[in-house]
Parts: structure tokens; sequence; C-alpha cells
């Protein structure tokens, strides 16, 4: 592993195409079913499927029950019965109980007064409502004439005894307990969920709620895919987190082999000096063993698949966004066959791209998205990458397509097949919002969901989304867009169809770590213009098409600093390069220099604007929008957060 005090990385023992990979996969494990049934008490059985048909050992309704409050009768009886001229009958005695079945026998022109749900007594085979019924002394009079079988349910109408009511595999909503709670079941046999066990690994993970020290991460993709288990319906259990010790990996292998249907490692696919988890599978799994280490994927293409005697044993790559694709992509529907569920449960969406998006030959690549309408319904897909190492990235998307391991590029306006995530539909909103991202954006969206009014928030930076209003892709688009010949903001950007609205201010500055000389003291332009071309010296970018890119190509004058390549896709993004050490400054506004403690040399006040097409003023969540940006409390709000509003 090493040559000269180097530590080599080892490379994946062999990368096969996705096609392959679930060929070999699918081959080692088996055929699929159902992993077993057991019973359960009917108020724990809400979700589950049944294991088996289940037929009425009862008739529902159980007797003759009268679906009124009146009085039964033999129906000719009541033959020609008016208001005017009413049939009189003989008023019996008794009076029918809830719950029993009466003794007494309605003989002709006899009536017997009956509840809603009481048992049709003897003889009768019609119900009068007591609304066309009028009581004089001992008689009853009748105005209105009923047929045979009026206001009658007879027994076994609804569930006949032995009659099939559900059948096997059907998923018990409130609606499947209410109909086994009416035929008298207690108890039902489901099919059981196949025990997913879920090992994290790595010297690096840290279990939510403890304190993290530098270089750790908390452990995400636990809680991630033992939910994901659960929606494909399985069981999971979480096998804790085990550092990266050879022995220790090994032992809690063994143990969730023996408790588990399925086994999930999370991390240590790379095969990189402190990853053994591959190692360990090779040498403790019965064969076939690992049959795939390495796809053409992307995200995922560290994935390993393999089998101990036909028990799926995967190990997920570390990344949360790689790992819940790979389980969604491999895993889940392995989970859903053994749960005794359809393996896939997604349909399709079409929707056109807004801009080209390039690939990698070779590689099959998963692209997730947000969804967004344009102004003729048409759906829009506009893929969001964070890395595969973003832990909201997954949680963000609406679905993803997929681009061949072929093609290598997509254009705009290309149309493809959009796959909801984790079977679920795309989230419909109120308002779309597309544009540049701000702290002040935050505040006014979340006194909009405060009072009911739902949003999507797509960054992808200034001209993106001026360009998406201009589409009629979103209802408002946040623009920060510096023209440096009219020196003004925004305006000089506008077209046909467009509106303005006012937004705020915000301060923009260089930021710093306090202390550091290079910056300290100094105006914003100076420092910058002797920081680019010092040694050393690193800087923070922002990505193309943002407002604040615009301002530091004015300030570096042509300088390509170390770090100019590396671009933040957001302020807050600056701030922690810089806080870290990553870098040495950037560009950011006041705000996020003071949440992260930073020095703060200002350049001066932006505009965030909003941009509206003409054509949406009218849109309730659009007016809603800009009645609370126009309001005091949230311009009060918006001051405090230190905007200029």
């Amino acid at each position: 592993m090493t040559s000269g005090g180097v530590v080599k990385q080892a490379q994946f023992l062999n990368v096969v195409d996705r096609a392959e990979a679930e060929r070999r996969f699918r081959a080692a494990i088996g055929e699929l079913g159902p992993v077993g049934a057991e019973v359960v008490p009917l108020d724990a059985a809400l979700g589950r499927l049944l294991a088996e048909d289940v037929a009425s050992p009862v008739d529902v309704p159980g007797f003759d029950r009268s679906n009124v409050d009146g009085y039964a009768v033999r129906a000719a009886d009541t033959f020609g019965a008016t208001e005017h001229e009413p049939r009189r009958l003989r008023r019996l005695p008794d009076v029918v109980a809830m719950g029993r079945i009466p003794e007494a026998t309605v003989e002709p022109n006899t009536a017997l007064a009956i509840p809603t749900g009481g048992a049709v007594p003897r003889g009768a085979d019609a119900i009068v409502m007591v609304e066309h019924t009028q009581l004089d002394g001992d008689d009853v009079l009748i105005t209105k004439a009923a047929i045979p079988g009026r206001s009658i349910t007879y027994a076994g109408t609804d569930v006949a005894q032995g009659e099939v009511v559900l059948r096997a595999k059907e998923r018990l909503t409130s609606r499947e307990t209410g109909v086994l709670a009416a035929i008298g079941l207690d108890h039902v046999a489901v099919l059981a969920r196949p025990r997913v066990a879920i090992l994290s690994t790595g010297d690096e993970i840290v279990p939510p709620g403890q304190p993290l020290p530098p270089g750790a991460v908390y452990d995400s993709n636990a809680r991630i895919l033992a939910d994901a288990v659960r929606e494909a319906g399985g069981e999971p259990f979480l096998a804790g987190i085990v550092p990266d010790d050879e022995a220790a990996v090994r032992g809690a292998l063994v143990r969730a082999l023996a408790e588990a249907h399925v086994v999930l490692l999370s991390g240590g696919t790379s095969k990189g000096p402190g990853d053994l988890n591959t190692r360990v599978l090779a040498e403790a799994l019965e064969p076939p063993g690992i049959v795939v280490h390495g796809v053409a994927l992307k995200p995922g293409k560290p994935l390993c698949l393999a089998s101990s005697a036909g028990k799926p044993v995967v190990v997920l790559p570390g990344f949360p966004t790689s790992a819940i694709f790979t389980f969604h992509e491999f895993v889940a529907p392995v989970v859903r066959a053994l749960a005794g569920r359809s393996e896939r449960a997604d349909d399709t969406l079409a929707a056109r791209l807004p801009f080209r998006v390039t690939s990698e030959h070779g590689r099959t690549e998963y692209v997730l998205v947000r969804l967004v309408s344009d102004e003729h319904g048409a759906l829009v897909a506009y893929p969001i990458g964070k890395g595969s190492g973003s832990v909201t990235t997954f949680s963000q998307a609406d679905g993803f397509f997929i681009i061949d391991e072929r093609v290598e590029m997509l254009d705009a306006g290309d149309v493809v097949a959009i796959h909801p995530v984790a079977g679920s539909r795309p989230r419909q909103v109120d308002l779309v919002v597309i544009g540049s991202h701000c702290v002040g954006l935050d505040v006014l969206l979340g006194r909009l969901a405060a009072s009911g009014t739902t949003s999507k928030l797509i960054a992808v930076g200034s001209e993106a989304g001026l360009a998406a209003v201009r589409r009629g892709e979103c209802d408002v688009a946040g623009v920060h867009l510096y023209d440096p010949e009219t020196g003004t903001y925004n305006t000089p950007f506008l077209g046909p169809g467009l509106e303005l609205v006012r937004g705020y201010g915000r301060m923009q500055g260089v930021v710093f770590r306090p202390g550091d000389a290079r910056f300290e003291g100094k105006r914003a332009e100076d420092a910058v213009r002797e920081a680019a071309r010092a040694p050393g010296v690193v800087m923070i970018n922002r990505n193309r098409g943002s407002g604040t890119r615009a301002l530091y190509d004015r300030l570096l004058e042509g300088a390509r600093p170390a770090g100019h390549s590396v671009e933040a896709s957001s302020h807050r993004a600056v701030a922690a390069a810089v806080a870290q050490g990553r870098a040495d400054f950037g560009v950011a506004i006041d705000i996020v220099a003071r949440d992260r403690g930073l020095g703060f040399l200002p350049i001066g006040e932006e505009r965030f604007d909003f941009v509206v097409p003409s054509a949406r003023l009218a849109r309730t969540a659009v007016r809603a929008f800009l009645a609370e940006l126009a309001s005091e409390p949230a311009r009060n709000t918006l001051r405090a957060r230190g905007l200029l509003a």
C-alpha cells in the first residue's frame, strides 16, 4: 500500500455498468418474495399488507335492519295512503329495542314502532318513516304508501357470510380496518416486514445530539436510510456506529447477518486507507460474497453489492446523496419485494430542461431536479446539484432524470422523464421563486408560510432567475444585477412584460478573519487589489451569473488569485470558507460576516429587488408576497436582520 511513505489509493475491483450490476446482484440473491406472515392486533394493522384473503365469518348486517326511525308495517296495508286519505293501522304496544330481536309479530293492519338500526320484526316487509305518520289514540295514520323493502337493509346485504371482503397484499388503510372491525375481527394476518440492519462505519461518524469534533460529521445516513426502509415496507434496526477497525466491523457484520433479512453498511466503499468494509465482506460473507464493487454511476460509483448465502448485503457510499440514490435504485426494490410490494412504485413525468446539461460519457448519471410549471402549464425541470456529500439535495428534490451512459449532453428545451423521489408525487406550492438567494428572502417566505402560503425557492443566481421569469417559469425572481455603465442595479436588465418591485438594500463587502493584517483597517478596494497579487493568499469566488460575481470582477481588475475558480453558491458559503480557513477573503453581505464573527470591509450598498411577470401580478400568491414585502412588520424584521429596508 505504500511506496516511499506515500499511501496509494486502491482502485475499484471492477467497475461495471448499471445493467450488469443489477443482473449480478439479482442473480446472487435469487428470487425474491415475502419473508413471511404474522398475526397482529387490528389496532396495529394500519399500513400493513394482508397476508391472505379475508372472508367474512358473519353476515353484515347480521339481521334485517331498519334504516330510519318509524313503524314496521306490511307494505300492502299502506297502499293508497295519502295525507288526505291516510291508512289507519293499529299500533302494537311493544317497541323494538336496540340490540334485541323483537318478539312481536306484525299482523295485517298493525304497525310496530322501530328505531334506526333496530331489527325488523317478523311479518313486516317495509318501514314507514315517522315523518309520514300521525298518532291517533291507539292507532297510527299512514300518510305515504310504502313498497316492500322500503327503508330496510336485509341481512347479508353489505357482506354475506363466507364472502371475500379483502384480498391478499391489499394495503390496510382506515377503510379496510373498518371493514375488518365490521366483520368482528380483532386480529389479522399480515405480511411480515423484512428486517434491514443499518450499520454506520467510520472514525469520523458521530451520532446526532453529541458534540461535533473538528473533521467529524453527524450520522445522517442512518436516519435517512432507516426511514427510507420504512417507506419501502421494511423494518429497520440501527446496528450502531462502528469505527474503522477490522475486528469491530466484522463482529457487527456477523451480528447483523444473524438478525436481518438485508444488511446495509454506510461508507467504506472507496477502498481508501481507512476504508475496510469491502475487505471485511470479502472475508466474512458466505458465497457468493461480493459480486459488484464499483458501478459506472454518478453519483454512487463506489457502490458494493454482495450476497451471503442469498442474503443481500450492500455497502452504500458514505456521502448522503450517493447513499440514498443507490439505496433507492438497488436496495429499495429488494426491500419492497421482500415486503410483498411491487418493486417499482413510481410513474414518470415529462419535463423540459431550461438549460444545457452535460454528462460524463460511460457513466449513467442521475440528476436531481426541482419542478416548476411554465406559463402554459408544462413542467420544467431545474437540475439541483450540491455534490454527493450534500444532506439537503435529496430532500429538496421533486424527482430525478437519468442520463444514459452514451449521452454526453442534453440541450435546453430537451424533454426528459422525471422519476418521483421515493415514489412520491412532486410537491405543489403556491409561489415559485427562482433567482438569487438572500437571508431577507428567507424571512419573507417564512412569514408567508406562517400565514398559509407555501413556496418553492430555487437558488440559481440573478441572471438565471431573470431568464426563468422571462420564460414564464416562476412567479418571482430575486435579483441584484449591477450595470457598470449606469451604476445602477436591476432596472437596466428589465424587458417587456416584466415588472420590477423594489426590495431592500444589502451592504456588501470583503470578509476576512479578524486580525489578518492584509485586510484589517484598509479600504476594501485597496485590500483586494493587494491581496490578489500577494503570494499565498487564497480567495473564494461566487457562482457565475450572480450579482456578486460581477462585483468580484470589478474589484479584482483582471487578477486571478488562488481560489478564483472555486465558486460558492451563496453568501453564507463564502463566509464558511473564510471562517474555516479554506480561503482568506471573499465578498459577502455584512449579515453573514456578523453571524460568523468575521471582519468586514464595506464596499457599498447593493439592491436586492424582485422581478415579476406582468401576467402573474394578479395571482393570489404573488399578491400575498408583494403585500408581505410592503408590510411594516416584515420591513421591521428585515431591518432587525441588518438589511436596509
